[in-house]
């Protein structure tokens, strides 16, 4: 697989998550600020250089802002006085502790700080049970995400200990775990709270509710979503209600929450999406409420259906904001803000709002509010992509995310990142991104506005914006904007980044990106090829997702020659060898064994293939992987073996690891593999039979009869390596018996006359010369007359008949490389012009990359004075067709640089059948470029 895409998050991912360094800790060696006593440093170096501790206090608090908490605890840790600096309050009122493992002893450690913290977000529910220990007992607002697990008495107390609380939100996850206890707890310990929004859970009952309309005087919105059952005659007890949302619940009881919720005295805004809530029900709430100005009821299907039948609704909703999936949003806010004296363009309308109501406090709450809906309703839409959206999303579903993304509430600006990423991908497993969505995010200005957001300095935003981008970057057009706008440049660099998340979303995007060949270059000329390598040695194990991606993308760049020799120099085998012998994980190695296959893929141009096969332990790791469970893993894992057995060194490592058994046993289990797997594994053993001991091995191991059913297959990639394999096992004498006895001849005849690859046919061709071209006749006669074949098989097998029939086939394919006007010409007058025409047209373009060795070849040369004149030919045939070797004999060149005589025997055959014993007289060791007449 080349290319990745991300859809959402996975739930619960505590265990892969990086410690937080405690504040202060000692700076890394590589930093290149000074240590006490040398605290004036710059560049050009002398007097030049600059004395950072005269920095006003004020400007060194500015920077420290703008760092993350390990790049200002580095910095903190150069002096005493800037230590005191970066324990000031200002810096401590908002902590994000979403890409941490927050655990009670790093919360304790940090707890010094948080005296003055105001904004917490978290992840898991692992890090809310650390909570207390911070002691910010100050704090104000309070979000979780992925909190499954969290319970009852986790959240009770996290309630009890932080009483100042105007705003919790724990979701969108579902918390199955929470029961109306725990509301209750909040509202009685939690009594300024303003905002609460809460998800999944099963049931709210009305003593819950009741309990937050008592104790909770100021709460001004309220969201109970993707809940099970909600007590909606409830709601309407909380007086100072302003905002409701339900949307994703279910069991609503739509006349009691209509006739209820209508009565609320200050209720502005409503959401319904995503529910069963009917057309009545809704027209009901926006003629009775007195207070309602704003109705959103997105992705609602009843509601939707019922509405398009009723023509005079419209007329009901004048004055009031209804958002639904047949009105335009923008439209409509446009519409709305008229209606209040305020003129905006639709296009820009969430851009603009709030330099228009910056002394509208009420309408910039309905604003801020409906941004937050609108996010989590797209991006929901976006996660379960329901039929029927392609229009939505194409009319105005793209344009309203990215206008959300420019929202000033960091929240919605990632949601709203997170629903692009989503909705363009239309199947996650073959990373299937819908053309249309991705080209409309790009049209509407969306891949500038998205790389502007991944330089954000809230590494949150970043992770989603980084995500959004690898996702679009699937589509070639999508790709090629992002790299013209300086995205590549941007990706490498988050790949360095020290938070996790954020730096395997980057990775994601270059793995995409790198997909596209003129792309590569550019990645390693941003220092992509050097920040992938350092992922790999930083999270060495415990986190998949970052080593998939960046071991996905240097397997595409190590397709590119120059960029393999960046990815080895910055110790890219190291890292990849040590996740195909470490890591457990079979996204991880595949994609590290896909790396190796491709690094050792250059073997004409670098020296990486032998590298890779030097590296302790890789060879052994990948005939290990061999063995996985996951048919990928041990696709790649065969494709490296097969790329490295091309050296003569590998090729022998290989077979003492256990290689030969190996691939032996892994072409008996692919019979009904995919292809990819099936090409592999013969290809790996066509490999390493190359070697005369490894051909005999993988005879005696069995791997006979998995090759030749693999030549049975449909498939024209798996012909050529079954037939290669089988053409290498048949030059030795036993395993030519072995081929026949295992009923491969008729496998290769029909390779031979059928299979749509050239060379395949051709290879079958030569394989079954060399099984009757004398050398192992006798062996065979032996046999006959015994009765009995090798090592005890009792197979019966007609030899004469199986030779008629492959000597007819061999025929039958030469004579296919014969044109007859051309040998019409040749063969009456025998000039060297025309006889090297002759070989010119019996050249097979792709046998010119091919390997032989000079026994080969010699026995072809020696296959010339065969009394078969079709051996005779096949060996002409064979000899005209630009063999590479480096252990040629001065007199193989010869021969083989000699069209003219190559000719000569083809015409011999092909125009006359002749079984001239003339041949014998050809100087076969010294051809002279002489014209002979055909006899």
């Amino acid at each position: 697989m080349s290319r990745r895409v991300r859809r959402r998050t996975a739930q619960s991912r505590d265990k892969e998550k990086v410690a937080v360094s405690p504040p202060y800790a000692e700076a890394p060696d590589h930093c290149e600020i000074p240590r006490p006593g040398g605290c004036c440093f710059g560049g050009g170096g002398g007097a030049a250089g600059v004395d950072w501790t005269a920095l006003p206090d004020d400007t060194v608090v500015q920077i420290f802002s703008r760092l993350n908490y390990r790049d200002r605890a580095s910095l903190a840790s150069t002096c005493r006085s800037w230590r005191l600096l970066g324990s000031s309050p200002s810096l401590w009122t908002s902590l994000d502790l979403r890409a941490h493992r927050c655990d009670p002893d790093i919360a304790a450690v940090l707890a010094g700080r948080c005296a003055h913290l105001r904004r917490l977000r978290f992840h898991g529910s692992a890090s809310a049970s650390a909570l207390i220990y911070l002691q910010a007992r100050g704090l104000r607002e309070m979000a979780g995400d992925c909190c499954c697990e969290i319970t009852d008495a986790s959240l009770s107390v996290l309630a009890a200990r932080h009483e100042a609380l105007e705003s919790l939100q724990i979701g969108p996850d579902p918390c199955m775990r929470i029961t109306s206890d725990a509301v209750r707890h909040i509202a009685m310990c939690c009594t300024r709270l303003r905002r609460l929004r809460l998800s999944g859970i099963r049931e709210v009952h009305g003593e819950a509710i009741n309990a937050l309309a008592k104790h909770c005087p100021q709460l001004a919105e309220l969201a109970f979503l993707d809940c099970g059952l909600i007590d909606e005659g409830a709601l309407g007890k909380v007086v100072p209600l302003r905002f409701l949302s339900v949307a994703g619940s279910r069991n609503l009881k739509w006349s009691t929450a209509s006739l209820s919720w209508s009565s609320l005295p200050s209720l502005v805004a409503v959401d319904v999406s995503r529910t069963d809530v009917s057309a009545s029900a809704v027209l009901r709430l926006l003629s009775a409420s007195k207070t309602l100005k704003v109705l959103c009821a997105l992705n609602c299907a009843v509601f939707e259906e019922e509405w398009s039948y009723n023509s005079t609704a419209c007329r009901k909703t004048k004055g009031k904001l209804l958002l639904a999936q047949f009105s335009n949003v923008c439209s409509g806010v446009a519409s709305f803000f008229k209606g209040y004296g305020y003129v905006v363009r639709e296009q820009s309308i969430f851009a603009e709002w709030r330099s228009l109501l910056s002394e509208d406090k009420n309408l910039s709450d309905i604003m801020n509010w409906l941004e937050w809906i609108l996010s989590h309703s797209l991006l929901r839409a976006a996660e379960s992509n329901p039929n029927g959206m392609d229009g939505f999303w194409l009319r105005q579903g793209a344009a309203l995310l990215l206008s959300l993304v420019k929202s000033f509430q960091e929240d919605v600006q990632e949601r709203a990142a997170t629903g692009l990423a989503i909705f363009v991908v239309t199947d996650d497993e073959n990373a299937t991104v819908e053309p249309a969505r991705a080209e409309a995010v790009m049209q509407n200005g969306g891949i500038p506005l998205l790389l502007e957001l991944a330089r954000s300095s809230q590494e949150g935003v970043q992770s989603e914006a980084a995500k959004a981008i690898a996702n679009l970057s699937v589509n070639s057009k999508v790709a090629k904007a992002v790299a013209d706008e300086g995205g590549i440049h941007i990706l490498a660099n988050l790949a360095r980044s020290s938070n996790r998340v954020v730096a395997e979303e980057a990775a994601g995007g270059l793995w995409n990106l790198s997909v596209g060949e003129e792309h590569k270059a550019a990645i390693a000329d941003a220092g992509g090829v050097k920040a992938l390598v350092n992922l790999i040695f930083k999270w060495t194990s415990g986190v998949d997702g970052v080593l998939e991606r960046a071991a996905g993308a240097l397997a595409n760049l190590a397709a590119d020659d120059k960029c393999s020799v960046e990815i080895a120099m910055a110790g890219g085998v190291r890292a990849l060898v040590t996740l195909a012998r470490t890591c457990k994980v079979e996204g991880v190695q595949e994609q590290a064994a896909r790396a190796l296959a491709n690094l050792a893929a250059h073997g004409d141009s670098n020296s990486n293939n032998a590298a890779v096969g030097q590296e302790e332990g890789a060879l052994e790791a990948l005939v290990q992987l061999t063995f996985s469970q996951n048919e990928g893993v041990r696709q790649e894992a065969a494709g490296a073996l097969w790329n490295l057995s091309f050296d003569d060194r590998n090729r022998e490592a290989i077979a003492l690891a256990g290689g030969v058994e190996a691939l032996v046993a892994l072409a008996h289990a692919c019979a009904n593999a995919s292809q990819g797997l099936q090409e592999r594994a013969a290809g790996a053993l066509w490999g390493l039979s190359v070697s005369e001991a490894n051909s005999i091995a993988i005879g005696r191991e069995g791997g006979v009869a998995p090759l030749i059913a693999l030549a049975r297959t449909d498939a024209e990639d798996v012909h050529e390596t079954a037939a290669g394999a089988l053409w290498n096992l048949a030059f030795n004498s036993g395993n030519a018996l072995r081929i026949i006895e295992e009923g491969g001849v008729p496998a290769l005849v029909h390779l031979c006359s059928s299979s749509g690859s050239k060379m395949a046919r051709f290879m079958a061709a030569l394989a079954l010369a060399y099984m009757f071209d004398g050398s192992c006749v006798h062996r065979m006669d032996e046999v006959a007359l015994v009765g009995s074949s090798l090592e005890g098989s009792s197979k019966s097998v007609n030899f004469d008949g199986a030779r008629r029939m492959a000597l007819k086939h061999i025929e039958a394919f030469v004579l296919t490389f014969s044109d007859p006007q051309v040998f019409s010409v040749a063969a009456s007058s025998s000039a060297p012009a025309a006889l090297a025409q002759v070989a010119d047209t019996a050249r097979i373009q792709e046998a010119g990359h091919l390997r032989c060795s000079a026994a080969e070849i010699g026995r072809y040369i020696a296959m010339l004075r065969n009394p078969s004149s079709v051996l005779r030919a096949c060996a002409a045939f064979a000899l005209l067709q630009g063999w590479e070797s480096s252990d040629f004999l001065p007199s193989h060149v010869h021969i083989l640089n000699n069209k003219t005589q190559m000719g000569l025997v083809l015409i011999r055959h092909l125009c006359y059948r002749s079984t001239d014993a003339g041949l014998s007289s050809l100087r076969l060791d010294s051809f002279r470029d002489e014209e002979k007449t055909p006899a």
